[in-house]
């Protein structure tokens, strides 16, 4: 039995990653048998706990035991797509008898602790959070059912088993750590029960690391403040506090601009994104310092060993031969699943990753006339296989990946394939020739199923974009859809895209398969020597602590002398407490810095166009701020500290005589 009261690594740490970190995460893709994962995020995450072990690192890994893990994708009676929820078992989880309290909702819920030790899949030391616990009401013990819930409060709740339960899993373990890492800002209520403990701003951020993935800002989680303090998210921290700290005062939280403004230390994941980052963020004050740190996959879980020794004996039959039995075993799902005979001869085209409108997997279709000149030729067969989970009430998402299975049965060798996990995606990278991938340019901030497809002799034919820029050399060890303007709307950059990739798919890539054979196998040898070893996730791992985790602490900040505050002052507006500094209770330091821009420092002697100049500039800032009599301003501050951004606009409209 693992003791767990005080929790110590059950194996010796390499020296060189001593200090100890602790990864927290939505979802966690470590094997086929534990599905707590739905896509990309989970694949990542997996293989950096594989990284962590093999290379001895002080880490431990936090999650959620999903009770119905993402969703088992099956087929209804008549072959289309079809979400299943089947409860999982897993014995090889130990129950570390840990029963965590902390409040939801302003209810009590109890977390339970599972742990997963490293010799059952190889991987650091993991704990999972589950709410599934007798003594909690449905709604607490459901919280942890579906991971990445449709609705919107349960997803909050979740977030906060995550972080907040991670947190008080770590004390009651005795393990402590300066690295709370946030892979992703789901686990971002972990900052709050972590001021809430300390008292002090600048320690917490000293103990917090943080990985953004969203490459665009409106795919960054926002809640409303008033809700979430509704659901305890803050952890019983006024609302004026959590603005304070967080540096929001408009009644909506930016889950990642608060971990950037909470963290010492954060990161993209990969060059460009790391740029893209910086400028999404980089107009933003007091944020922390965001790196680039490209993620990767474990190439000991991955690579297919006997392609590896065949690729070193530097016989192309070898490679070849190899390569054709693993595209033989990939066949006979498509048969199994789809009643269709592929060929091991013919070019196969493989798209298969999470289904994302903006991933595109319908591109190479929506020229029809053209898709089927490629696909009915008997000269030089192309085979299409696609692969891949739709978010389960993504119904555009959901409806795209049926129309690919009504677009495939009309022929015979294209086959669309369910039960997108662990295993079947490492049968369509040691089956594909041609690994296909077609988000729209920066929309995707890494992707990594390229690297494992890569590593399995697959050639990847991609747009720029992700970590495609610091591996693809175009004809070399890869294939480029021509970078489109991005000044152009979408459906322009759509359409051209789609002819980009035809051209390249129809003049050079079936050509080099069919009538250069040689130049093909070169390209494929080339791709599997590029990607090791920088794509692994040992770098990767290691990365995050040469530059996350042993990052210095961030300076003290130079404690500046308060000045005396004034006392009530006689101004055009009444009476209001003033300092040169500070500006009326209940006015934030946005608005403070406003009103500095604009020339106000001190309210006192404010002629009438001063005023109105002072209500314009309140006005610019939003209608929740307005010039009252300061009589007003406790109501005002009132309303604002709980939240009720709403009823403050209105109560505001009232003053104003309904404006």
């Amino acid at each position: 039995m693992t003791n767990f009261k005080n929790f110590k690594h059950p194996y010796t740490i390499n020296k060189k990653y001593a200090t100890k970190a602790a990864y927290f995460c939505m979802e966690f893709g470590i094997d086929q048998a534990l599905k707590i994962y739905s896509g990309g995020l989970g694949y990542l995450a997996g293989s950096h706990m594989r990284s962590a072990y093999e290379l001895k690192q002080g880490v431990v890994g936090v999650g959620i035991l999903w009770k119905y893990g993402y969703y088992d994708q099956n087929r209804n009676r008549d072959g289309y797509m079809e979400p299943h929820f089947i409860q999982k078992h897993y014995d090889f989880l130990e129950d570390t008898g840990i029963v965590i309290e902390m409040t939801i909702n302003n209810n009590p819920v109890k977390v339970k602790a599972y742990y997963l030790a490293p010799e059952v899949f190889g991987t650091a030391p993991m704990f999972f959070l589950s709410t599934d616990v007798e003594g909690n009401d449905y709604l607490a013990r459901t919280t942890t059912n579906h991971l990445y819930d449709a609705n919107a409060e349960t997803k909050i709740a979740q977030c906060m088993v995550l972080g907040i339960g991670g947190y008080k899993l770590l004390k009651a373990l005795g393990y402590e750590t300066n690295n709370y890492h946030l892979n992703e800002a789901h686990a971002l209520s972990l900052a709050f029960e972590m001021y809430k403990d300390l008292g002090n701003i600048e320690e917490v951020r000293n103990k917090i690391v943080f990985t953004t993935h969203t490459p665009v800002e409106a795919g960054n989680e926002k809640h409303d403040i008033g809700l979430l303090k509704k659901l305890s998210f803050f952890a019983g921290l006024p609302l004026r506090e959590v603005m304070d700290i967080t540096g929001q005062y408009d009644g909506i939280l930016n889950h990642t601009l608060a971990a950037l403004r909470l963290s010492r230390m954060a990161n993209g994941v990969s060059q460009m994104h790391g740029d893209v980052a910086n400028q999404m963020w980089g107009g933003y004050d007091n944020i922390c310092k965001i790196k680039a740190i490209t993620n990767s996959q474990n190439a000991k879980y991955w690579a297919d060993d006997e392609l590896a020794t065949a690729l070193k004996s530097g016989k192309t039959d070898a490679l070849a031969n190899r390569k054709k039995a693993m595209k033989a075993k990939l066949f006979k799902i498509v048969a199994d699943q789809t009643g269709k005979i592929f060929d091991p001869e013919a070019l196969t085209i493989v798209w298969a990753r999470r289904f994302a409108y903006y991933k595109r997997a319908d591109l190479i279709v929506r020229d029809i006339e053209r898709f089927e000149k490629i696909i009915k030729s008997t000269k030089k067969p192309v085979q299409m296989i696609w692969a891949g989970k739709p978010y389960p009430k993504d119904f555009g998402a959901i409806d795209t990946f049926n129309y690919l299975i009504a677009l495939s049965r009309r022929y015979a060798n294209c086959a669309v394939l369910t039960g997108y996990e662990l295993e079947l995606s490492k049968a369509l990278k040691d089956g594909a020739d041609v690994w296909l991938n077609t988000p729209r340019i920066t929309r995707e901030a890494s992707g990594t199923s390229g690297m494992t497809a890569a590593m399995n002799g697959s050639v990847n034919f991609s747009t720029w974009d992700g970590w495609i820029p610091e591996f693809a050399k175009h004809g070399k060890n890869a294939y480029i859809v021509p970078a489109v303007d991005l000044s152009l709307p979408f459906d322009e950059r759509d359409i051209i895209d789609r002819d980009n990739l035809m051209s390249v798919l129809e003049k050079e890539i079936i050509p080099t398969y069919y009538d250069k054979p040689k130049n093909w196998w070169k390209i494929v040898g080339q791709s599997m020597k590029d990607v090791l070893p920088f794509f692994d996730s040992d770098r990767m791992a290691d990365e995050y602590y040469q530059l996350l985790y042993k990052s210095k602490p961030l300076p003290k900040k130079k404690k500046v002398a308060a000045k005396k505050k004034s006392s009530k002052i006689d101004t055009p507006l009444g009476k209001i407490q003033v300092d040169d500094l500070k500006i009326v209770e209940g006015i934030g330091p946005k608005i403070e810095k406003l009103l500095k821009e604009g020339g106000f420092h001190t309210w006192e002697k404010l002629s009438k166009a001063e005023i109105k100049k002072l209500q314009d500039i309140l006005d610019a800032a939003g209608p929740r701020y307005r010039v009252h009599n300061p009589k007003t301003w406790a109501k005002q501050a009132e309303l604002a500290s709980e939240g009720k951004w709403n009823e403050l606009k209105q109560w505001q409209d009232e003053l104003d005589g309904g404006k």
